[in-house]
Order: C-alpha cells, then sequence, then structure tokens
C-alpha cells in the first residue's frame, strides 16, 4: 500500500544509480545485494510533454491534460500527469508530487488515487507530512475512505 502514496524505488549502494520502477538487480553494474528500497522525494523537471485534447471515453472527462516526461531529481525518469493548464506547460517547468484521484469505475465504482504533479511554483498544498514532496492522504482527501 505505501507505493500508492509514494513514489518508491531503489538505490544501488555499489554504483550510486537510482532506479524507478524498483529493480532487484542494478541494470548498470548487475549487483543485486547492493540494492536498497529509496523513497525518491518526486521533485523535478519536465523533459518533454504533451497535452491530451481528445481521449478515450473513459479519459475525456479529463481533457485537456497534460503528461510529462519527468526527471526526478535523484535521477530516474518517469510519465506523469501535471496538473497546470496546457498553457502554463513548459520544457524545463520543475514540478513536485501531489496526490490525487487518478480514476474512477463508474459511477459507483472504486476510486484510484496516486501521484500526478503540479507546477513548483504552485500554492502550498494542504496536508503536508513532515517530508518534502508528500502529502498525507488521510488529511488531503477528506471525506475519503483510504
Amino acid at each position: 500500500m505505501p507505493q500508492r502514496y509514494n513514489l518508491l524505488g531503489t538505490h544501488c549502494k555499489s554504483c550510486n544509480e537510482y532506479y524507478f520502477p524498483p529493480r532487484n538487480i542494478c541494470p548498470n553494474c548487475r549487483r543485486g545485494a547492493e540494492m536498497e528500497d529509496h523513497r525518491f522525494m518526486g521533485m523535478g523537471t519536465v523533459i518533454t510533454f504533451t497535452t491530451i485534447y481528445n481521449a478515450t471515453e473513459d479519459f475525456d472527462r479529463m481533457t485537456p491534460y497534460n503528461l510529462a516526461i519527468i526527471e526526478l531529481d535523484e535521477g530516474p525518469r518517469l510519465t506523469g500527469q501535471v496538473t497546470a493548464s496546457p498553457e502554463e506547460m513548459k520544457i524545463g517547468m520543475r514540478v513536485r508530487p501531489i496526490f490525487r484521484i487518478l480514476g474512477k469505475e463508474g459511477e459507483s465504482g472504486i476510486i484510484y488515487y496516486g501521484t500526478k504533479f503540479e507546477p513548483q511554483e504552485s500554492s502550498p498544498r494542504r496536508g503536508k507530512t513532515g517530508q518534502k514532496g508528500l502529502v498525507n492522504p488521510e488529511k488531503s482527501c477528506q471525506g475519503c475512505e483510504i
């Protein structure tokens, strides 16, 4: 369950590389015994992005939305949704993680939560934990059963 609320990956103690998603064996130096769990702060930079204006039926209500390749400060790159308006998006934009609804199954179905990203210039979020870049899901999702 913690992986839903955090960006969890691995760190190789031998060659000092970081990986997301987690790896059992380091792709760089091939040492499995040197891998340790690592929780990324999630701060990063937009490397490239696209704005989706026409989506499938399941995502149509969300359009337009932005998908970006984000390079985390620790090194790995990942794909994530950025909550900025299409006009605000730019390559090189600094982003931070936020805990948000990712999707729903129908009107009364399961709600999926996870990490999206917002520009770092945005106003501070409610429900921060003591750790950078993370939110406390119980506080940020008031009224939601998690």
